[in-house]
């Protein structure tokens, strides 16, 4: 088993990838920081990995990509599951005063990841096989006006996964969205903790479980389905004099 981990450093990512160091999977780890990214691999490699190879990258870097996919592939000699993992909880204050940091944002937690799914389903559809693991959020599912630059960017990434699920449905390829709700992990570390938040060992189980069964769109945890849903279904007039 061959696995590509775009955003390994994530707390998520880690917790999602330990069951298949078990199971000796191969794995090429690409993350912006060499330091943690080094850490990951080592503790990879002690649970019993296979190959573990190394890429530091500012994935924000859109003309890098290609070549990281073709030095991925040579590494590995070929790609079964990807996993993509990164992504910033945007400053809505800071976004609203600068179309630059709006721009940035959109671009770390959507455009990016796009053009690294654009070319990953290419190389996917051709094979006929594969795994693509995207996480998303349940902020994309409704605009809410305390992180809609955020939403926005994982609301867009969500639908074009659901395009891509379809399109490749056919080439025996699944695509998994993965929608969390609050994660006790650093990137939410400026967030008061309630009981709405999980542990990343939990959100990592349930992706290495969605990724087992080939599932399509995974809540995580499952009551967030519910609670988007009813979010979903007030009405507009309602929905926007609330502080949400």
């Amino acid at each position: 088993m061959k696995l590509l981990i775009l955003g390994a450093t994530s707390a998520i990512a880690q917790e999602a990838l330990k069951p298949f160091a078990k199971e000796r999977a191969d794995f090429f780890l690409v993350a912006r920081d060499k330091v943690k990214l080094a850490a990951v691999a080592g503790d990879l490699r002690t649970r019993g990995a296979g190959k573990v190879e190394e890429y530091p990258a500012d994935l924000n870097n859109l003309s890098i990509h290609q070549n990281l996919i073709d030095t991925a592939l040579a590494n590995l000699n070929g790609i079964d599951i990807i996993l993509i993992a990164y992504g910033t909880l945007s400053n809505q204050e800071a976004c609203q005063g600068s179309v630059d940091e709006t721009l940035r944002e959109f671009t770390t937690n959507c455009l990016s990841i796009i053009s690294l799914l654009t070319r990953l389903a290419n190389y996917c559809e051709q094979q006929r096989h594969g795994c693509i693991a995207v996480i998303s959020s349940v902020a994309g599912d409704r605009g809410r006006k305390s992180n809609y630059v955020y939403g926005t960017a994982k609301g867009a990434l969500s639908i074009f996964l659901q395009g891509l699920r379809n399109r490749l449905m056919n080439a025996n390829v699944q695509v998994i969205t993965v929608k969390p709700g609050f994660v006790n992990t650093p990137m939410t570390k400026g967030l008061q903790k309630n009981a709405l938040f999980a542990e990343p060992e939990f959100v990592g189980k349930k992706i290495y479980q969605a990724i087992k069964k080939r599932q399509d769109i995974v809540y995580v945890p499952g009551f967030w389905r519910l609670i988007m849903f009813g979010i979903r279904c007030i009405p507009e007039r309602i929905f926007k004099s609330r502080s949400l």
